[in-house]
């Protein structure tokens, strides 16, 4: 039994493939699956049942692939052991961002990190966070920056910063000429909403659910970004919620509509969240001191409750 072929098998049940698997772990397709038949014979079972399209996992190979997952995060874990011990921070890291986070924090801190750790090659990706929370435990991500507490068993969290909820509101409505934001003010029919899938939008109804007024099911008028929520929003079409680093990047005249709500603001938990394992731990240390460091002049907000993304 060797290393090797424990990946072979992570990548066919992955890819549930043979061909695929053998382009993805990049070696012939021959060579894949007789390393694969070899450990079969070994164990003398059989790991994948190759009469079903697509091949799928036997009862017994669902409990030799978890284990073939351990084996090789532990197998990975040397290096990160010998990487430490010389002090090096590099190599290919696979970072998740979710898209509520993505165009705000990005920006602030990728050319920072680039410039400071240079042998680290960053593969992003825009993520929802259920698809964070699936590709971390399956060990697809190294790790995530996304809206917390997730409440996973297998997901470690670091706290980089609280993110109040801004009020939108558009001139004529009647919250506009209040200076500052109960969330008691809230009216859920008079919200406009990020569309399901999004943490941001479940965190919003959280907030409201809190306190009572009304229910998810008013909503029938949504959008994927926060750029159409706020041109709807002009169309007297109700009010929105937007992120704090969001709103700090809006016009001035867009600002006009901008208000804040009462201490203690509701806002989010972001976190930068990755695997117990604890793999490739000196570059997760390298991303957040970055991070925490770029934003710590930008949230300056303590005074702050915060609202679970969770439905």
């Amino acid at each position: 039994m060797t290393i090797t072929q424990l990946k072979y098998v992570l990548a066919v049940a992955e890819h549930k493939n043979f061909t695929k698997a053998s382009q993805h772990t990049f070696v012939t397709q021959p060579t894949l699956s007789m390393q694969i038949q070899k450990l079969e014979d070994e164990l003398d079972i059989l790991i994948f049942d190759r009469s079903r399209k697509p091949i799928e996992l036997t009862p017994v190979g669902q409990k030799i692939v978890q284990q073939a997952k351990s084996i090789v995060n532990e197998a990975e874990r040397m290096q990160d052991i010998v990487d430490q011990e010389k002090g090096f921070i590099g190599g290919e890291f696979k970072l998740g961002i979710i898209p509520t986070i993505m165009p705000t924090l990005l920006p602030m801190f990728l050319k920072n990190f680039t410039n400071k750790y240079p042998k680290v090659q960053l593969k992003i990706e825009e993520l929802t966070t259920e698809d964070i929370v699936t590709r971390l435990q399956d060990g697809h991500l190294d790790a995530a920056i996304a809206a917390t507490p997730l409440l996973e068993d297998k997901v470690k969290e670091r706290v980089l910063y609280y993110e109040p909820f801004v009020g939108y509101v558009p001139q004529g409505h009647p919250l506009f000429e209040k200076k500052k934001l109960k969330v008691d003010d809230l009216d859920i029919d008079d919200l406009l909403l990020l569309e399901d899938g999004h943490c941001f939008r479940d965190g919003v109804l959280n907030l409201c659910k809190n306190k009572g007024a009304g229910s998810q099911d008013s909503f029938t008028l949504e959008s994927g970004s926060f750029e159409t929520l706020i041109k709807l929003s002009h169309e007297g079409l109700g009010m929105t919620l937007l992120p704090y680093l969001h709103a700090a990047e809006l016009n001035e005249n867009q600002k006009i509509q901008l208000r804040y709500f009462e201490e203690p603001s509701p806002a989010r938990e972001v976190s930068l969240v990755y695997h117990k394992s604890e793999l490739k731990m000196q570059i997760i240390n390298a991303l957040y001191d970055v991070i925490a460091g770029v934003i710590r002049g930008t949230i300056a907000f303590t005074d702050v409750k915060i609202i679970s993304p969770l439905k």
